[in-house]
């Protein structure tokens, strides 16, 4: 079958289509045939080899999270999907390839796709959906009233997470470029500060919950934002030690994330705040629920553009760039 692979990890390494064996579903597997994956900012920090200490893939390495295609075959353990099924999913850590013609999918990471949608819009939703789903409804608890602010709320966690949020009966603020503040606004967010006009630590206050995914200046401001007792989730880091212990790191490694969240553990514990580093895991349960949502309208996908999988290569090229609105989508059949 034909995928998008690389050869080594680094900035410069090449991207390039080839012929790979088509992956054998275990036993409680599924074979999917991929008709459409989406590409995430964390497929291009996998080949630049930024996750290689708390994720040591081996190369040649098959990339992408997110699938929506159609069973073709399924493991002997397998109950809830048979062959024809239309399905979507974000595949597992240490398990990924959907850049492919054909993907091996956990059945516990499976859910049937949304009636509402298309391949590729069904494609769209796995990674970012639960990210926001596992940030909002199991970590924070996002209750009705409470005020949440989502950062970057053009991107693909942002678009979903607002709309989530809103649908919990949050009040919701986010940031997002000039061009893009009446879009933002018609997501449901019920306040959008131009980041490059102001700085929204000086206008946000008494928040319950911040959504994090810029950098390490935009987490050490988001402190500012919240009122004692609030939630700081971040989903770009740095890792927290409970996180290590979770993931069965090395001891040293525990260390070395111990350092890097020093700063901001500190910050937080000063203003009695609660800082978790997040990283989000495939769920099919949850995917299902979302699934639901979305034929209820009360979740709606972003798509900046669809490409051919020839072009698969530029689309995460054009996603490192920071500048897509929504998600952008590989048609691979």
């Amino acid at each position: 079958m034909k995928a998008l692979t690389i050869d080594r990890y680094g900035k410069q390494a090449d991207c390039r289509i080839r012929d790979v064996p088509q992956p054998e579903p275990g036993a409680d597997e599924i074979l999917v045939r991929v008709h459409a994956a989406s590409v995430n900012l964390l497929d291009a920090k996998i080949k630049n080899g930024e996750f290689k200490l708390i994720l040591p893939y081996r190369v040649p390495l098959v990339l992408g999270h997110d699938i929506a295609g159609e069973v073709v075959r399924v493991g002997p353990e397998v109950r809830r999907f048979k062959p024809g099924d239309e399905v979507f999913a974000r595949l597992d850590d240490m398990h990924i390839g959907a850049f492919a013609e054909y993907a091996a999918v956990r059945e516990g990471a499976l859910a049937h796709r949304p009636a509402t949608l298309s391949m590729e819009e069904a494609a769209s939703l796995p990674l970012v959906a639960l990210t926001a789903w596992q940030a909002l409804v199991e970590l924070a608890g996002l209750a009705p009233g409470q005020k949440v602010f989502i950062q970057a709320g053009s991107g693909g966690v942002g678009s979903i997470a607002i709309q989530l949020a809103k649908h919990l009966g949050a009040f919701v603020a986010t940031t997002t470029s000039t061009g893009n503040l009446a879009w933002v606004a018609g997501l449901g967010a019920d306040r959008v500060i131009d980041y490059t006009q102001q700085d929204f630590a000086d206008v946000l206050r008494d928040y319950d919950v911040v959504l994090h995914s810029l950098g390490s200046r935009e987490l050490q401001r988001s402190v500012k934002v919240l009122k004692p007792g609030g939630r700081l989730i971040s989903i770009s880091g740095p890792p927290t030690p409970q996180f290590a212990q979770a993931q069965g790191l090395a001891w040293p490694l525990q260390q070395v994330l111990r350092l890097l969240s020093h700063g901001i553990r500190r910050a937080a514990r000063r203003r009695g705040i609660d800082y978790t580093f997040m990283f989000m895991r495939a769920e099919g349960e949850q995917l299902a629920w979302i699934a639901e949502l979305v034929d209820a309208r009360h979740l709606r996908p972003t798509i900046d553009r669809v490409v051919p999988f020839e072009q698969a290569a530029e689309a995460l090229t054009y996603v490192e760039q920071g500048r897509a609105k929504g998600k952008v989508v590989i048609r691979m059949r």
